[in-house]
């Protein structure tokens, strides 16, 4: 089943569902990591949870590594001069090259803090690529692992199980992993590996020119994360993810209203794929080994610079240069017109 599906029922229904059942759950990322812990806290060790997963990913115990929240860490514009944008001029492209070791820096002040806080090395879970490299593409889908205690007790009791595994198939009894063939009991198996954005996207036409605009690249080409160039007349919010969903949703129904409203226009249909292949190359450059989402990764402020300037509105949102630069960015920020 998919997560989806065990999500939808009532918590007292999933519990009886899941007790004294082996499950195996498909997936490490937030929705991974809460079904596990919700099925160990029902079984224990007689029935344990198997998380099969293909990579570990960075996860914080919290939002303030040795005491600096990591807001001025990683959401200010300090913090994105240090990275190369899409779109950016010489001058930023040197600063960037220049700063580079010390977003090295600060990458590895982060990953000391959580490999002296979480027992990573214990249960094999230290990650093989840089904090910031998670930052980037939201490729761990939880940066924060509320209550990790709990979650690293049920490993130590063996209520949840961790098995690596690049692929798997069924038996009759469970799954087998594929690399040393391993076979895993399991009366459930639950599937927390994502949801089909670009296969949903596609369905919604009836033309199949406009669904191969959509699933014929990549990721979504999408001008400023909410038009494609080809289909001006249809909007999609909150498809690009970013570290605040929520308010860069609301960022991004703003800009579209505005532009209904005739306060600007959109550029030509060459003009738009060309923006469209900058941050493409941006976010490979981004995820280097991995496979990229769509996401705009450690840059939400240099991307919404974009939409304010669209919209006509002032793109330095805080009072004082000291505090535009330094200062975290968050929702507050962009209430204002």
């Amino acid at each position: 089943m998919h997560s989806m599906e065990y999500a939808a029922m009532e918590h007292d229904k999933a519990a009886s569902f899941v007790k004294g059942r082996n499950v195996v759950v498909v997936g490490f990322g937030k929705t991974g990591l809460d079904i596990s812990r919700e099925c160990a806290s029902v079984n224990g060790p007689e029935h344990p949870c198997t998380i099969v997963y293909r990579r570990d990913h960075w996860k914080l115990p919290d939002w303030a590594p040795w005491g600096i929240p990591l807001t001025y860490l990683y959401l200010n514009r300090f913090s994105e001069l240090l990275v190369h944008k899409p779109g950016e001029g010489f001058m930023l492209n040197m600063l960037a090259t220049l700063l580079s070791p010390l977003r090295w820096g600060v990458s590895k002040f982060v990953e000391s803090y959580i490999k002296n806080k979480l027992p990573l090395a214990k249960f094999d879970m230290v990650p093989h690529h840089s904090f910031s490299k998670d930052e980037d593409t939201r490729s761990s889908l939880i940066l924060y692992m509320p209550n990790p205690n709990n979650f690293f007790d049920a490993l130590e009791e063996k209520s949840i199980q961790l098995k690596k595994s690049q692929s798997f198939s069924f038996y009759e009894k469970g799954i087998c992993i594929d690399e040393d063939n391993t076979h895993i009991e399991a009366e459930i198996v639950i599937f927390a590996t994502g949801f089909k954005g670009e296969e949903k996207l596609t369905k919604i036409f009836e033309s199949s020119i406009f669904g191969h605009f959509i699933s014929g690249s990549s990721r979504v080409p999408l001008y400023r994360e909410c038009i494609h160039p080809r289909i001006p007349q249809a909007a999609v919010i909150g498809f690009s993810e970013s570290l605040s969903n929520m308010y860069i949703s609301e960022m991004r129904a703003k800009w579209v209203a505005t532009l209904l409203e005739g306060v600007f226009k959109l550029p030509s249909v060459n003009e738009m794929e060309k923006d469209i292949a900058r941050w493409d190359e941006y976010m490979k450059q981004s995820t280097g080994e991995y496979h990229y989402r769509s996401s705009i990764g450690a840059l939400e402020i240099w991307y919404n610079d974009q939409l304010c300037k669209d919209m006509g509105m002032k793109r330095l949102r805080k009072n004082g240069p000291f505090a535009n630069v330094f200062e975290p960015h968050g929702p507050t920020d962009y209430v204002k017109t």
